[in-house]
């Protein structure tokens, strides 16, 4: 079984990957915890948020408000998942691990 670092390394990877555009906010969590961010992001622009799970089970991806983007699975299987979000006011983004899912979810926005 790997270790959290191994897992956040062969995430971190991955989002760097398609990485593009100039990032304003990233971080790796476990999934057992998940990610709760409401990051600092400009009215009426655009960014990319890129997400990877690597580990076992899934995660769901949810946006407060919920017009921010849309709301997705993401599997822990190592594939990017990839979400325009048009910002309109504050954002809060959330990531919860499915049950029994396991690993690390790597997440970084891009303003695009």
């Amino acid at each position: 079984m790997p270790s959290q670092k191994e897992l956040t390394e062969q995430a971190q990877a991955a989002l760097a990957a398609v990485h593009s555009g100039r990032m304003v906010e990233a971080g790796a969590e476990r999934v057992t915890d998940g990610i709760h961010t409401e990051p600092s992001l400009s009215e009426g622009r655009t960014y990319r948020l890129d997400l990877v799970c690597v580990g076992n089970g899934s995660a769901r991806l949810t946006f407060t408000p919920a017009n921010t983007g849309t709301e997705t699975k993401v599997p822990c299987d190592q594939s990017v998942v990839q979400q325009r979000i048009t910002v309109h006011k504050p954002v809060r983004i959330d990531v919860d691990g499915t049950k029994g899912a396991t690993g690390v979810i790597a997440w970084r926005i891009d303003a695009i």
